[in-house]
């Protein structure tokens, strides 16, 4: 029986954002057991704390990310379907363009190497969902994000929760506000086939280090800079918690 060109873009969403040591040490590939054998090693110390492996991944993860969503929002403020969609699209863009400045900011101070690329499997995301049109571009997407982002939200949580340095505490209090609020306007389109997300949140095969590490960049490149767009006029802080229903009094 065919596969159809949805089941198959849904079938790559796999593990998105497990990135490997290697996408931290250019251009040393070093493999996933050993990179999870000691996340909590310092690599360096800074006048904003020690830095471990963990926060160096997570660094890189949210900059890998952009690139590869901030397109994608580009794409789905032309190509949605519906409003909803291409407001998705604009929060994508204003999210990552404020995260991509921190990283870009913070980075340096720090001693991180940033991609300008994003991963193998990043980048077979968007050609996917670049290969559909009309509604079956709004799920592709929707679901694609959907995963992704919910993958992403517990690294935050674990980060924030562990890191002593300052800059990348900093960056996880943004990352959980931009994350919560993606996750927000894509649940918003009515398109996330929950049952179908959370098991690949949950279930993500093993996938070869090399398909999920950004390319490094090569030397003397200038740095990639995702354009801020301050005349989208989007808020991406996080969602406020509506007030409790009560019932009428008696």
């Amino acid at each position: 029986m065919p596969i159809s060109r949805n089941a198959a873009g849904t079938a790559l969403v796999v593990g998105a954002l497990t990135l490997t040591a290697a996408a931290l040490a250019y251009p040393v590939m070093l493999g996933v057991e050993k990179t999870a054998a000691a996340p909590e090693r310092i690599i360096a110390d800074t006048p904003y704390g020690p830095l471990t492996e963990a926060d160096r991944d997570f660094v890189v993860k949210v900059r890998s990310a952009g690139l590869w969503e901030y397109p994608l929002g580009e794409m789905a403020m032309k190509r949605g379907t519906t409003e909803e969609m291409k407001e998705v699209g604009k929060h994508l863009v204003v999210g990552h363009g404020g995260l991509d400045e921190m990283c870009r900011k913070i980075a340096p101070e720090l001693g991180i190497d940033l991609p300008n690329q994003a991963t193998p499997q990043q980048q077979q995301f968007v050609a996917t969902v670049d290969g559909s049109e009309g509604k079956e571009f709004d799920s592709t997407a929707v679901n694609i994000m959907r995963v992704t982002h919910g993958q992403i939200f517990s690294v935050i949580a674990k980060v924030r929760a562990s890191t002593r340095n300052t800059l990348v505490r900093q960056l996880a209090d943004l990352a959980n506000d931009t994350v919560l609020d993606h996750i927000t306007v894509l649940e918003k389109t009515g398109l996330v086939n929950f049952e179908q997300v959370n098991f690949q949140q949950t279930s993500p095969p093993q996938l070869p280090a090399e398909q999920v590490t950004p390319p490094p960049p090569q030397p003397g490149s200038p740095v990639v800079v995702l354009t801020p767009r301050p005349d989208l006029n989007v808020n991406t802080a996080a969602p406020k918690t509506p007030d409790p229903v009560t019932s009428p009094r008696s």
